[in-house]
């Protein structure tokens, strides 16, 4: 299946019973919902679904429950992060030999890789497989820019076709779409920037929160795509305290629980992350009742 970047792909979170083993079954029954309120795709085991937490067979495991339950409807990507090239690129073919459709790649872990070390890294693990790549960019979380000039010469492999963006710049995504606009794919990776990062021409989205409120974040992107800004803002507005909580260090956390909140599934992270306890719990509680208070009032 090829990857038509347009709509939202929620970086799913990875469900986890009590003892922290993976739970495939409520994994399997997240996605289902996701698919049914209208997600153009689904990333597994990105930050959101904790994959450096995950053990090698894990991760395998997670990708045979995604296959088993998306049966065809949307594309699967994996999350890919691992701390060398060799693992990297064993991944990648691990991947494409369970008939997974993409790839969204880190940067090498726990390493801050220069220009050329990151250049030979992503070429590496795009010559690994046939699969489609979608690059991540988080300079912010993994101290690798993928600028400009860097895409360009990782665009010289053809199975990278699209970036996540997650640098916080808003003027990158126009310098990446006016440069590369008939070969790249960009998409925001920022929650509380999908309504900027649209009107500079942004099609798909990337989003944590979109795990716990999937339709109205397809509504939004939908209404923002198609320039009713009138009533994309009056979603936004009600969306963005919540889609705060997706650009801070917990954010796992912040997700899982919101998505216990409205959806009924367990919040167990994988130590050393916590679940949330005490004040911060509770201020995350009433963001997400506020605003699915706010998104009642408008009819969602």
């Amino acid at each position: 299946m090829s990857i038509q970047w347009q709509g939202v792909f929620p970086a799913v979170t990875t469900k986890l019973r009590s003892d922290f083993s993976f739970d495939a079954e409520a994994t399997q029954q997240g996605i289902d919902r996701l698919i049914n309120d209208g997600v153009a795709g689904v990333v597994m085991m990105g930050m959101v679904g904790e994959n450096a937490q995950l053990a090698p067979s894990e991760k395998l495991d997670v990708l045979r429950a995604a296959k088993e339950v998306v049966a065809g409807r949307v594309p699967i990507i994996s999350g890919l992060a691992e701390t060398n090239t060799e693992r990297a690129m064993a991944y990648a073919k691990e991947a494409e030999g369970l008939g997974i459709n993409g790839l969204m790649v880190f940067p090498g872990l726990t390493y801050k890789s220069d220009e050329h070390e990151t250049i030979s890294f992503y070429k590496s693990v795009a010559n690994a497989s046939g699969l489609e790549i979608l690059l991540y960019n988080n300079p912010r979380g993994y101290g690798v820019d993928l600028t400009p000039d860097v895409v360009e010469r990782l665009l010289e492999a053809p199975t990278i076709t699209a970036i996540k963006e997650e640098s916080y710049d808003t003027t990158r995504v126009t310098d990446l779409l006016s440069r590369f606009s008939d070969r790249l794919n960009v998409v925001c990776g920022v929650d509380d920037l999908i309504l900027e990062s649209a009107a500079l021409g942004v099609v798909a989205w990337v989003s944590g929160m979109a795990n716990a409120l999937p339709r109205p974040s397809v509504e939004l992107l939908k209404l923002a795509v198609a320039g009713d800004l009138i009533n994309a803002r009056k979603l936004y507005a009600a969306l963005t305290p919540l889609f705060h909580l997706d650009t801070v260090v917990k954010l796992v956390q912040h997700i899982k629980l919101a998505e216990n909140i409205i959806a009924g599934s367990a919040e167990t992270v994988k130590p050393p992350r916590l679940n949330l306890e005490g004040a911060e719990r509770e201020k995350t509680i009433a963001i997400v009742n506020k605003a699915v208070s706010d998104l009642k009032t408008l009819g969602y």
